[in-house]
């Protein structure tokens, strides 16, 4: 029976956490970094290895694997100092969970390549924090073909869907096709609350009401009862998420040429309610832009 390959990780965030977490419970070998080190600790009691910089993360592993909050930090982690460009082997893999621009992507997954002979897969994922959780991810990679079945069987403990999307950047850019339906769609779910609402409707069985039917989604069966409910603890994924990753859909559909208004419309409104001190809270916030004020909570 063959080993099992060695993993490296870099962001231990909402959904690198669980990511980790199901990957010690498989029984790979595990190295972990985070820039807040006190993060890693629960990771450490449960059997991995802690470094002190992205650079040491290659020292252990096969795979590295990276799952950080947008293109500035990631550019950060791999080419900054002690990044981990700096610790690579020819040979070695970077698999980059985060979401981050299509064409940046590519630019540093040629520079990689050219610096340390390290390739790169662009492999956002779908699904939030529960998805992280179950393993039940959606999975979307850029990348080499042949890159992407070496790293398949870790893939899988991760997600329940795996899909070679092209070459570097096409996960990204499937990524952004994601976020644009999802951040309409919860934009939406919150009209649709607030109308139920005012109109003596009750909101909070919305979505049993259109479950099967063509308006039935994931984002409407968690966001409409979190909506009617005012429910909007514990935070699972945060507003500024949605809004960096609708501004780098627009910008990119701008590159290519795409006509993109209902995105650029969700992108003002998104930041418009992440003004009003949102950014850091959880999208089924997104009913204050519809409720009367006496009734926010």
């Amino acid at each position: 029976m063959a080993s099992l390959p060695s993993l490296a990780f870099a962001g231990i965030g909402l959904m690198g956490l669980p990511m980790c977490r199901r990957l010690l419970a498989a029984g790979y070998p595990l190295t972990v970094w985070n820039r807040h080190p006190e993060k890693c600790a629960a990771l450490v009691e449960a059997g991995a290895r802690q470094v002190a910089s992205p650079a040491e993360l290659c020292d252990h592993a096969d795979l590295v694997m990276l799952c950080l909050a947008n293109t500035e930090v990631v550019r950060e982690v791999v080419f900054g100092p002690a990044g981990v460009a700096s610790g690579a082997r020819a040979g070695q893999l970077l698999v980059d969970f985060s979401s981050l621009e299509p064409t940046a992507t590519r630019h540093m997954a040629a520079q990689l390549a050219s610096d340390c002979a390290m390739g790169w897969l662009d492999a956002p994922v779908s699904g939030g924090v529960p998805g992280a959780e179950a393993g039940s991810l959606a999975i979307m990679v850029g990348g080499e073909a042949t890159d992407l079945e070496r790293v398949r069987p870790v893939l899988l403990n991760l997600g329940q869907r795996v899909t070679h999307m092209g070459a570097v950047g096409a996960g990204q850019v499937t990524k952004a096709c994601n976020q644009m339906i999802v951040a309409c769609n919860a934009l939406v779910i919150a009209e649709v609350v607030a109308l139920a609402e005012r109109s003596g409707v009750d909101a909070s069985r919305l979505a049993d009401a259109l479950s099967g039917g063509f308006a039935d989604s994931k984002p409407l069966q968690i966001l409409a009862p979190q909506m009617a409910a005012s429910c909007f603890e514990p935070v699972k994924w945060h507003v500024r998420t949605l809004l960096k990753d609708l501004d780098g859909a627009v910008q990119f559909s701008r590159e290519q040429g795409s006509a993109t208004p209902i995105s650029g419309l969700a992108a003002q409104l998104m930041r418009l309610h992440g003004g009003q001190g949102f950014l850091e809270k959880d999208p089924a916030t997104l009913i204050h832009l519809y409720r009367a004020p006496a009734t926010k909570g």
